[in-house]
């Protein structure tokens, strides 16, 4: 509320207008209100004029923008729809959001099927008025016939089978963002993932102190001495709220790694920020990969502490703090390095120097610096990642590593999940990459497993790359510059708890435990939702299509209508509810990840699937048709015919329901079972039920025009309404 006191940092995302207190280093991007994409600049010591423009008030921060680099104390002095962002979003109220790929299938589809209904509708009526049928009764029937055809239940079901798939998923720990991603999601082919917290634990522990000559015991003066640098290089904290929270040490894993180390010496952070109090900080950024801090020893004394990538400290330091840097002394810092990060382990370099002022620019701070030590820390894979991994690799689907870390690490790392194998899978770093031009990489690319040293831009260079040869891609990352990267993407995967709010706001999906194995899970969710989907609407479409020939069967053999626009409209109400929701929930089947995935696919159905719903629903339509005829001609004994209709009736229904039951899996009924989906068995006991109940209940038959019959007679409809399972059956023998 306006008024409260915020402190924020870069990654966060502005909850509100703010007037900046204090700041150090402070950066925000503020495109969604000026349409400048580039960072600002921003300060607590600027005074401006009352009625400044935006894009000049450099002392505020506004709601909806984010922090780039720095961090800052600041006070609220608006919020909600009185922000500057809040007045934007007034003026979007009576926008209408963009179509899903999903929607647009549909559409097209229903178009489709709108106006072919609308054709044949018109023909009926055109064909029962010629052959003398009245008027308004024949209107009645082709009115009721389009209502009967058109699915137009079919939003509804769509959006309900949606709703519950993501209901489901962020039981998972995926929490959809944008519809889209349902639906892409079954059809990832590359999953391109961070290492750290992703395929990793995200728990951090220092294995290993080295200086440039040897392995340092890590309770040694000298080890606790790089552990106290680093300490102070460092934005983890000890904190009472973290002790509340059932921690020691809040903050990044990396930090809190060193700092934990640390504490296990003897030391403490807070005693050190006492002693060095910090005067300066250049944030760590990931073209640079350092963080560095200048902390004040005396009024004229101060130390600039910088740690961060090896071979990026290694281009900006003169000497050792033992002796001065030759080709041999770095040699061996680099193989220290190589070691230790070979085994698995994250290698951070701390290096300083002191100086008689504080340094204005992150290049003043950051060059002749004195070596003091390398920190290898060990974060080890998530036991279910392996199989995650393996999993993704049997559906199809390339799980890629994308770190920051060095290539040995993520190599290393990558060979224990599965990702990387040696001999047959490639790695490559950021460097490496810059030197490939496009069309070489994107050539290439399928033959890489690992990316190391890479930077945002060169995330969204791997997304289009994969993209440009026809790869749905997903992408899961957490830092402030990685949007791009989220929206590149397919499917943008953030992190719930280490990714920060810039990727959380341009993800589709987040993963609220920050795990690899939930994007597969989500995968596989996905994939179930999509062809529950298809389900529900083969179902729909091959149902309306068979009343459909029924009906025009009728008018061109110039005989009754087998239908009446009442009992037209009760098949609406029955055929196209419950069996069609009950398809939108069918389980997962078990080899559902041993399909491989559809690139490039825009069409609902393939050819193969159309023709097996013409088919389908052609059969249901003469089915009924014989049904009407064996009553007609053996069973009713009037002009009306009575029995005929409400056999015709019953068949049209019931072999509606019964289709359902082919329509829930490619795999023959006799194998899946009839009870694999239990809520289908439900519908179809209660619609069988609300079918029976219009023909045998006198005072609901009166409604319907139906007659009550004998057992031979419903004999003969259940012996037809169970038939679609045998016509089923041989064309899934016949396909597979």
């Amino acid at each position: 509320v306006p008024g409260d006191i915020i402190y924020i940092q870069a990654g966060d995302l502005v909850p509100a207008d703010c007037r900046i207190i204090e700041s150090y280093k402070l950066e925000t991007e503020e495109s969604s209100l000026t349409g400048e994409s580039h960072s600002i600049e921003k300060s607590s010591e600027i005074n401006l004029k009352e009625n400044t423009p935006i894009s000049e008030q450099k002392n505020m921060i506004f709601s909806g923008s984010t922090i780039i680099s720095g961090r800052a104390k600041c006070v609220v002095v608006s919020t909600g729809m009185q922000t500057e962002v809040g007045r934007i979003a007034t003026l979007l109220d009576n926008e209408d959001p963009p179509q899903t790929p999903l929607q647009k299938k549909l559409q097209q589809t229903s178009k489709i099927l709108g106006l072919g209904i609308t054709a044949i509708c018109f023909v009926i009526l055109i064909l029962g008025i010629y052959q003398g049928v009245p008027f308004i009764e024949m209107f009645m029937i082709a009115i009721s016939l389009a209502v009967a055809a058109i699915p137009e239940g079919l939003p509804a079901i769509v959006t309900i089978v949606l709703a519950m798939g993501i209901r489901k998923l962020a039981k998972n720990k995926a929490i959809v963002r944008k519809l889209p991603a349902v639906e892409t999601l079954g059809n990832a082919s590359v999953i391109c993932s961070d290492k750290t917290g992703t395929l990793t634990q995200n728990k951090m522990t220092v294995k290993k102190i080295s200086n440039e000559d040897a392995y340092l015991n890590l309770s040694s003066k000298e080890a606790v001495k790089i552990l106290e640098l680093a300490s102070l290089c460092n934005n983890a904290k000890e904190s009472d709220v973290a002790k509340k929270e059932g921690r020691e040490i809040s903050g990044e894993a990396t930090e809190k790694a060193i700092l934990e180390a640390f504490k296990k010496t003897g030391g403490s952070k807070i005693s050190l920020e006492e002693k060095y109090e910090r005067v300066q900080e250049f944030p760590f950024s990931s073209e640079r990969k350092l963080m560095t801090t200048v902390h004040k020893l005396s009024s004229k004394s101060f130390r600039v502490i910088t740690k961060g990538a090896p071979d990026y400290i290694l281009k900006k330091i003169i000497k050792t703090a033992k002796r001065p840097l030759t080709a041999e002394i770095k040699g061996k810092i680099i193989s220290k390095n190589n070691a230790m990060s070979s085994g698995a382990l994250r290698v951070i370099a701390v290096a300083y120097k002191d100086v008689s002022k504080i340094p204005e620019t992150v290049e003043e701070a950051e060059k002749d610096l004195i070596f003091c030590g390398l920190i290898g820390m060990y974060d080890p894979p998530r036991e279910e990642v392996k199989y995650a991994v393996e999993s993704c690799k049997k559906a199809g689907i390339k799980p890629v590593m994308v770190t920051g870390d060095h290539i040995n690490t993520a190599k290393a790392i990558a060979k224990e999940t599965g990702i990387y194998k040696e001999g047959k899978d490639s790695a490559i770093t950021g460097v490496e990459l810059d030197k490939m031009n496009v069309y070489e990489f994107e050539k290439n690319i399928v033959n890489y497993s690992v990316f190391a040293r890479v930077t945002p831009e060169h995330k969204v260079k791997i997304v289009k790359a994969y993209q440009k040869r026809g790869e749905i891609v997903a992408m899961t990352v957490d830092g402030v510059n990685d949007a791009p990267a989220l929206k590149s993407a397919d499917i943008g995967c953030a992190m719930g708890k280490s990714g920060t709010d810039v990727a959380k706001s341009a993800a589709d999906i987040v993963l609220t435990d920050d795990n690899f194995s939930t994007i597969v899970k989500a995968v596989k969710e996905g994939r179930a939702i999509s062809q529950n989907i298809k389900r529900s609407i083969h179902f729909l479409l091959s149902s309306n299509f068979g009343e459909i020939v029924a009906i025009f069967i009728a008018f061109l053999l110039n005989i009754p209508s087998p239908l009446l626009a009442i009992q037209l409209l009760w098949l609406n109400v029955v055929t196209d509810s419950f069996p069609a929701l009950a398809l939108g929930v069918t389980p997962i089947e078990e080899d559902i990840m041993k399909i491989m995935p559809q690139k490039g696919k825009t069409e609902l159905f393939d050819a193969r699937k159309w023709k097996n719903i013409a088919l389908e629903g052609s059969y249901i339509g003469a089915i009924s048709i014989l049904a009407f005829s064996i009553g007609r001609v053996f069973f009713d004994t009037t002009a009306i015919p009575a029995i005929g209709r409400t056999m015709a009736f019953a068949v049209l229904s019931l072999s509606q329901i019964v289709h359902a039951f082919n329509v829930q899996s490619e795999k023959s009924i006799f194998r899946v079972g009839f009870f694999h989906n239990i809520n289908l068995v439900l519908a179809f006991v209660v619609c069988t039920i609300l079918q029976v109940s219009v023909i045998a209940i006198p005072f609901l038959s009166a409604i319907f025009k139906t007659v009550s019959l004998n057992f031979f007679q419903w004999l003969i409809v259940w012996i037809l309404s169970f038939s679609p399972l045998i016509l089923v059956e041989i064309e899934k023998t016949l396909e597979n």
